[in-house]
């Protein structure tokens, strides 16, 4: 294939960006872009020298729904990964340990990777090879990797990065209504509901499209409460910003419960029709009163009340989270008790009301909904569940007893990588966990000890650098495929010109090396193809797509879950007849407080809470190679309060050193009064010396299996040294 210049294509094609859960609709256009990746740098390896390829250019598509038209400067930066100097272009591997990596053909790699994989685990057995997947893959690859794991390698590891993600949020969605979408209800409902509580998230930086929901929602009257330990953009747009402890959270939504108890504002008639477990959760409620919650939290009582009586009398009440309350080693317990104030007020089930979760990852929901999670098959079907096995073992033609049951969660399976029992080859797609896993520097090294480590990726990442073999792969604007969006919008990314000539997609490497494995059929190249079976396979699940076709998401704008035939509807608002439980009803549960995982103490007396910037994503690997991008964020830095600058001595913009019990990073000081005294904050895009996850803590909720990033603790020091990213 040699690739094809935007100004041969026929038209301009509809198609969506490749970041965030917004999935927000662009228009690709056959006219050559200005747009210029930035310098290759070290990234520059054998075939992956710079090219001066055009690329296509982004146009607004003001027609789709979700962000009617507006993009932020990634999604618009997007092109630029499609020219030849920011990319892969053809294979490479290394000949030995410590070897540079070279170039090589296709199936040299191939042959690499499958006698690789097959000889660990004819050595050391099937649960020795593990998968890890990503994301921003697309429904069709998620699906058959997960396929790909169990069919081919017959490996119970498998897990993927949005386990860093949502994984507590789901987990408590689906204890309280018994299925699990990031939003139960359309982004369009937002404006109109009367009150809106955002936990611990800010979308004016990591999905700016979404700020008009927020805008609109003040226009109409309603109000906004932003809980967050930081003052950032989107606090800055509220009626009242709450500004907790790290790990407060949870407390925070008990104390609100109790004052809305307190203060008669429950929906008692709500209650009995359509809930259980009230009673338990009330009588944990009420041992969270007020001055208590000041304590743990630090908010003030009057700030406390007036939130309650705001989100209580409300006509009509959301609550959102993001990463802040659920990156925490007791994140479901945490969503769990913001759930509870939610149906304590009658707000589930009903138009403009419920909790939601703003999903991060482009296909952060789809992504775990069709098997790349390590408990879960295709169509959210539990794997340990029998009728569920029988299901997808029928669409995949194979014996329900062979499809191996639940693995290791994504840290777990990490922490065990060349180690005694855990994984010692690993195929990875789209991820890049030596900057973005908790306790980074442990993740690396335990990435260095395996025996054959292969990624794919359209980048070379940090992680690409420390591996055997290197497969580079299509990008979203080459290939067909869908994603689902934090709404449970089904969308479809339409193919707008080639790949350069030795880029393959991540269906073809799958095929092949299914193929070189004895395993000849069952992978389709073609995206539809691979999509009608996941239709099969997902049909009767909780996320049903049977009823999904790429006919009907264009011709629609996105089709919402669940979908069980052609000519039904699709369901953009869940639950407004009856809860996905067994009874029908939603269940309150009973959780209190509990200190963080591990709380400031003598040796490390701050808290360390980490986030994302506006021009950067996740672990920066395709970000940091846009050049505009990086002249607007162009590297870590570490946000303290003047009172703890004067108190360390630091100005603005000199380097400082956070040391955790698991790390050390050293990036310049960011004097600001938007933080809490008592806290820092170091965004987490970035690897070398100022990577923030050398710091956070692994430690891991006892349900969703999510690390701890939001919190640990640190010191902070005066550094004298060059700052290097």
């Amino acid at each position: 294939m040699t690739p094809t210049s935007p100004a041969a294509l026929a038209a301009a094609t509809d198609t969506h960006c490749p970041y965030c859960s917004l999935q927000c609709g662009m228009r690709l256009s056959p006219g050559p872009s200005a747009l210029r990746p930035s310098a290759p740098g070290p990234d520059a390896v054998g075939p992956n020298a710079p090219g001066a390829d055009t690329v296509v250019e982004v146009l607004e598509r003001p027609e789709f729904p979700v962000n009617r038209g507006a993009l932020c400067a990634k999604g618009r930066t997007a092109p630029a990964l499609l020219a030849r100097g920011a990319r892969l272009t053809g294979p490479l591997l290394r000949d030995r340990p410590g070897a540079p990596l070279r170039s090589a053909s296709w199936p040299e790699a191939l042959d690499r990777v499958a006698a690789g994989l097959a000889r660990t685990r004819a050595e050391h057995g099937a649960d020795a090879v593990g998968v890890f997947g990503g994301g921003g893959l697309t429904n069709e690859k998620a699906y058959l990797l997960g396929k790909f794991a169990r069919v081919v390698l017959g490996t119970a590891n498998i897990d993927y990065n949005g386990r860093f993600c949502m994984s507590s949020a789901a987990a408590a969605h689906r204890r309280a209504f018994g299925l699990d979408r990031g939003l139960p209800f359309p982004l369009a409902d937002v404006p109109h509901t009367g009150c809106l509580i955002l936990v611990g998230g800010n979308p004016a930086e990591t999905m700016p499209p979404a700020v008009r929901y927020l805008r609109e929602l003040r226009e109409n009257g309603g109000k906004l409460i932003v809980v967050d330990p930081r003052r950032t953009r989107t606090a800055e747009l509220a009626d009242l910003h709450l500004q907790p402890r790290p790990g407060g959270d949870l407390a925070l939504a008990l104390g609100l419960l109790h004052l809305v108890i307190a203060d008669g504002l429950v929906d008692r008639g709500f209650i009995d029709r359509r809930t259980t477990g009230f009673d338990a959760a009330r009588e944990s409620a009420m041992a969270h009163w007020p001055d208590r919650v000041e304590r743990i939290t630090g908010v003030p009582v009057h700030q406390l009340r007036a939130a309650a009586r705001t989100f209580g009398g409300a006509a009509t009440g959301m609550v959102l989270t993001a990463r802040g309350p659920e990156q925490q080693s007791k994140g479901t317990d945490t969503v769990g008790a913001w759930i509870n104030l939610c149906l304590a007020t009658g707000n589930a089930g009903r138009p403009y009301a419920g909790y939601g979760c703003l999903t991060g990852q482009g296909n952060g929901q789809g992504g775990r909904e069709h098997g790349q999670k390590a408990d879960q098959l295709p169509g959210y079907r539990s794997i340990e569940d029998p009728a569920a096995r029988e299901h997808v073992a029928a669409v995949w033609g194979v014996d329900p007893a062979s499809i191996p049951g639940p693995g290791r969660s994504a840290y777990e399976l990490l922490d065990g990588l060349g180690q005694p029992g855990g994984v010692r080859a690993l195929l990875l797609a789209g991820s890049n966990p030596a900057v973005s896993a908790p306790n980074a520097g442990h993740v690396t090294e335990r990435l260095r000890a395996l025996d054959l480590l292969v990624v794919a990726d359209l980048v070379l990442s940090e992680t690409a650098r420390l591996a055997d073999v290197v497969l580079p792969v299509t990008q979203w604007a080459e290939e067909d495929g869908t994603t689902t969006n934090l709404e449970g919008r089904v969308t479809l990314r339409r193919r707008a010109l080639d790949p350069p000539e030795g880029v393959r997609s991540e269906l073809w490497l799958l095929r092949e090396l299914a193929a070189r494995l004895g395993v000849p059929e069952g992978f389709p190249v073609e995206a539809e193809q691979a999509f009608a079976e996941l239709r099969r396979a997902s049909a009767g699940g909780d996320a049903d797509y049977a009823g999904i076709s790429y006919q009907r998401i264009a011709a629609e704008d996105g089709v919402f879950w669940p979908c069980p035939s052609e000519e039904h509807p699709g369901t953009p608002r869940l639950f407004l007849d009856r809860f996905a439980t067994p009874d029908g009803r939603a269940r309150f549960v009973q959780v209190t407080h509990r200190p963080a995982a591990e709380e400031p103490d003598a040796a490390y007396p701050l808290y360390l809470t980490t986030g994302r910037v506006l021009a950067q994503y996740q672990s920066g690997a395709q970000t940091r190679r846009v050049a505009e991008l990086n002249r607007a964020a162009p590297g870590p830095y570490v946000e303290l309060h003047p009172r703890l600058a004067e108190r360390l001595g630091v100005a603005d913009g000199e380097p400082v050193a956070v040391t955790s019990r698991r790390g050390r990073a050293v990036a310049p000081a960011r004097i600001t009064d938007a933080i809490r005294p008592d806290t820092v904050f170091m965004p987490f895009h970035w690897a070398g010396a100022g990577r923030a996850n050398s710091l956070t803590n692994p430690a891991l909720d006892p349900v969703s299996r999510m690390p701890e990033f939001k919190l640990c603790a640190v010191r902070v020091e005066r550094a004298h040294l060059e700052v290097t990213t």
